[in-house]
């Protein structure tokens, strides 16, 4: 925990939240629990579920009119690093994605029918959630590109449309689908966000993406779904309709600070396994392996980047919490990219730390390296942060990379 963003709050829960992860969860990392199906894993992360409500640390991230502890985004990144020392952790503390941003968007924006019908039982942790937005036929970076439409019906909604990396589809008890509702209307105001039980008809689950090669039924699975004639009511739209690109600008906000302090976390185990392994492998010549320039190399290079990461990151968290997500889009871009490559370049490091060892699903590192390469694809991918970061700097000096250019004219002489 960094001293310098600490509060009293975080003082009292980063120590106990954290022996709860090493205790209860560390020991659950096996092959058949790390890449078993949802409803095996899912049985014993609800026992734990149960230790985590009786030690008074359920509903983290909410606030105190919702039962919660009333954290700060900053003071739960905090929290959310120590959560991510397991890949467990968030959830069985139920503050994963995407539950956790489904949260926090229907708290905001849902009527109270869906709130009690659907949001009470995802914050006890009775149910789960999905959020579909993603499509193959479009860029995933420009959501304002929907094939997917939602049209009035009398006083339904029937919504046609293909959806991937719906995460969490299996086993979920609801989406919250992003759709076209007004097709005429400005690109930003065109898609609106509506709730579709999962037991609607005409809502499919085509398949469960197998990444890297792991199962299909992996319990953290992303879905390929369809939505076929699927009839909801018009009281199922979260927030006003036509504002789907804006909830999910303000969703992505303060979820991308869930992200970056969770892949701090992951970086940090795996800078502690490469640590481990350094101290305690002998080499061929009699020396540890942490007697190699080389892996001393990688050990401080990543201690200063993880350091860097978690201040950046902090800093940024604490200015939404003062000023509000719109405010510091730059630090959330900056961030995004960041972070993401500093925690992939830490397990990449870890695991050749380890050799042959390090890419044996006999400990944590594969599957770390396998879930989370997406961290540079998914919530913008990098490319499109450097270049929004790049755009918003130059704009400074007088450059606006977003100006039409005028025509020019060539001449053949």
């Amino acid at each position: 925990m960094e001293p310098l963003f600490a509060t009293r709050q975080t003082e009292a829960l980063v120590p106990r939240i954290r022996e709860f992860v090493l205790n209860e969860l560390v020991p659950l990392e096996t092959t058949d629990y790390l890449t078993g199906n949802f409803s095996t894993v899912a049985r014993v992360l609800d026992q734990k579920r149960e230790l985590v409500r009786k030690a008074g640390l359920w509903g983290l991230q909410h606030s105190i009119d919702e039962g919660g502890l009333g954290l700060s985004l900053c003071e739960f990144g905090q929290v959310s690093e120590v959560l991510a020392w397991s890949p467990f952790g968030h959830y069985t503390f139920n503050c994963q994605a995407p539950d956790i941003g489904n949260m926090e968007l229907m708290h905001r924006h849902a009527p109270d029918v869906l709130r009690n019908q659907y949001l009470e039982p995802l914050k006890e942790g009775q149910i789960r959630s999905c959020f579909s937005m993603t499509e193959p036929e479009f860029a995933g970076s420009n959501p304002t590109r929907l094939g997917t439409v939602a049209e009035r019906d009398g006083d339904d909604w029937v919504i046609n449309g293909h959806k991937w990396f719906t995460s969490s589809a299996d086993g979920s008890a609801f989406a919250i689908v992003m759709a076209v509702t007004s097709p005429d209307d400005a690109p930003h105001r065109r898609a609106s966000m509506i709730l579709v039980p999962t037991d609607t008809p005409g809502f499919e689950r085509v398949r469960n993406i197998s990444i890297m090669g792991e199962p299909s039924d992996h319990w953290g699975s992303h879905a390929e779904v369809r939505y076929t004639n699927v009839r909801v009511p018009v009281g199922n739209l979260i927030g006003a309709e036509g504002m789907g690109f804006a909830l999910a600008q303000e969703r992505l906000g303060p979820g991308r600070i869930h992200h970056c302090m969770r892949w701090i976390g992951i970086s940090e185990r795996c800078l502690d396994l490469m640590c481990r392994r350094a101290a305690t492998r002998e080499m061929e010549d009699g020396v540890m392996l942490g007697e190699k320039q080389f892996v001393q190399g990688w050990i401080a290079e990543s201690r200063a980047r993880i350091d860097a990461a978690r201040l950046m990151v902090l800093r940024t968290a604490h200015n939404i919490d003062q000023q509000g997500a719109a405010a510091v889009r730059d630090q959330i871009s900056e961030i995004k990219f960041f972070v993401a490559d500093v925690m992939l370049t830490v397990i990449d490091r870890a695991i050749q730390t380890y050799g042959a060892m390090g890419i044996t699903d006999d400990i944590v590192l594969p599957w770390y390296y396998r879930h989370e390469r997406g961290a540079r694809i998914y919530d913008g991918a990098d490319e499109v942060h450097k270049t929004a970061l790049a755009r918003s700097i130059l704009k400074g000096y007088g450059l606006d990379t977003r100006k039409p250019k005028p025509a020019t004219t060539r001449s053949d002489a």
